[in-house]
């Protein structure tokens, strides 16, 4: 399988971000003819390939507007997602900030690929990639690693449900990656850059599993070990608390 981006119609959410701003030029450096770019407060980006949208993907209405405006597209980044910094605990966080996460990195996201999956069939099959991380693997333990795990989930399902009609559904891993969102992290982090690069090689190469960082090939090569040699390799890290 190649699915090289010359002349697609890409559609990335969360196009303002660190890794949607990547998403959004590397997709025309690769070749993509458009590039919608949806974001919930879009931005002018002076170039006639790309077209903003408005996207909130917490509204259905909203995302029912971006189908209607980007019915070419055949290639999906569902990449909006949010990490409050009040997201600290899964037992002790607010239930408030646990229904924003969800809405937004579990609910959103399914209904983007619900929504563009008609469309990538229409076009041919297309391709759907799904923005995860390695908290899909590894609770840290937060909300958010709740959020990812589910949508981890919903992506092996919707992977096995477009299969026949030829999408290909690519699920994106990776660690702590260099963008506004992980500025509060004093910790060693990825470049938005190498993740999106590794993401398009992948959908290129018909990968179905995108991992763009050692860390977090070093995590799923261990998920085949009992839960206490796996959260005690990650304390030993300091990827989790040492009790864990």
């Amino acid at each position: 399988m190649n699915q090289s981006l010359t002349a697609r119609a890409v559609f990335v959410t969360g196009a303002n971000g660190g890794l949607g701003e990547q998403f959004v030029a590397q997709a025309l450096e690769r070749g993509a003819r458009l590039v919608y770019a949806a974001a919930r407060t879009p931005k002018q980006w002076n170039d006639d390939r790309i077209v903003p949208i408005a996207l909130d993907v917490t509204d259905p209405a909203a995302v029912a507007r971006a189908v209607e405006l980007a019915g070419d597209v055949d290639f999906v980044v569902n990449n909006a997602g949010i990490a409050p910094a009040e997201d600290h605990s899964i037992t002790t966080g607010s239930e408030d900030i646990l229904g924003q996460i969800f809405a937004t990195n579990f609910f959103g996201a399914l209904r983007v690929a619900k929504a563009f999956a008609p469309v990538l069939k229409t076009n041919g099959g297309g391709t759907l990639l799904n923005v995860l991380s390695a908290a899909s693997w590894l609770s840290v333990p937060t909300a958010y690693a709740a959020s990812k795990a589910a949508m981890w989930s919903a992506s092996n399902s919707l992977r096995v449900e477009l299969q026949p009609q030829g999408t290909h559904v690519i699920g994106l891993h990776m660690g702590m990656v260099d963008t506004p969102m992980t500025a509060r992290f004093d910790i060693p982090k990825t470049s938005a850059a190498s993740v999106v690069e590794q993401a398009y090689d992948g959908a290129a190469a018909g990968i179905q599993e995108v991992i763009a960082d050692e860390l977090t090939r070093e995590l799923k090569s261990r998920l085949g070990s009992t839960v206490e040699d796996l959260y005690g390799w990650a304390a030993t890290l300091q990827l989790v608390p040492a009790d864990s």
